[in-house]
């Protein structure tokens, strides 16, 4: 079983896109998945189609030790989604005083995970006690960028915060991989920064590169992941092969 974080603090990279597509390819590729929503903006929840408001309870309600993972899973298609909501917000203050406030998520999770190939975590776009707990459970942190101007931007943080988990926490944490969203390849600027990625992550590029396609931005608004919504599409397309990319990882 892989548990992997997909995070980067900078918000619209396409952190939640690349969440739910990856899972919805690696199903596609047959492997069992769960889908972690960790973002109080509960944007994994809403572009499945999920209410947080119509379920009795969310990924606040497994935190707060109120709930245990069975009783909020959700099954989409095939995939297991541990939906959030809004009430995730004000987490980092209520749960700041728990003892052992970093290993809640881990904690909450170890009795009900088996049978899974691959878990993946939608972190929030900030490096707060939800993005900790997250990074002291998995040892794999995949960061989707966009090929944009400030694609780099903020980086250094999120690896300076990884090395202090890494020194306190968890030493077996590390960046495995990172997605290139929305290249568009006439565009001179898009090379540019993937020569960046390439060159600041040596062989962390992940292939293919995920082309700009309206697709991938129209699916959440019909509640459907790119392969339910347009499975000819070019975001299907790059998704799948990019999923069969993540399994390729394991034999190296």
């Amino acid at each position: 079983m892989r548990i992997i974080a997909l995070a980067n603090q900078k918000g619209g990279v396409g952190k939640t896109t690349s969440t739910i597509n990856l899972g919805y390819g690696l199903k596609r590729l047959g492997k069992s998945v769960m889908l972690i929503d960790l973002d109080p903006q509960a944007h994994l929840t809403y572009s499945l189609g999920i209410n947080p408001y119509d379920l009795n309870g969310t990924i606040y309600d497994i935190l707060k030790g109120n709930m245990q993972l069975p009783d909020v899973k959700q099954k989409i298609n095939g995939v297991t989604i541990i939906p959030s909501s809004l009430d995730l917000s004000g987490a980092d203050m209520e749960l700041a005083a728990i003892p052992g406030r970093e290993r809640l998520l881990e904690e909450a999770l170890k009795n009900h995970i088996k049978g899974y190939d691959y878990i993946l975590v939608d972190c929030p776009p900030s490096l707060g006690l939800l993005t900790l707990n997250c990074f002291t459970m998995v040892k794999e942190i995949c960061v989707p960028m966009q090929t944009e101007f400030l694609a780099l931007q903020g980086m250094g943080k999120l690896i300076e915060t990884i090395n202090v988990i890494k020194k306190r926490l968890n030493p077996d944490l590390h960046i495995t991989s990172i997605i290139g969203s929305r290249y568009d390849s006439r565009k001179n600027l898009s090379r540019e920064v993937i020569e960046k990625i390439k060159e600041h992550f040596k062989g962390k590029l992940l292939y293919p590169l995920i082309r700009e396609n309206v697709a991938l931005a129209e699916a959440p608004s019909h509640g459907k992941d790119i392969f339910s919504y347009k499975e000819n599409s070019p975001g299907a397309q790059d998704y799948l092969a990019l999923s069969q990319s993540i399994i390729n990882q394991e034999n190296n």
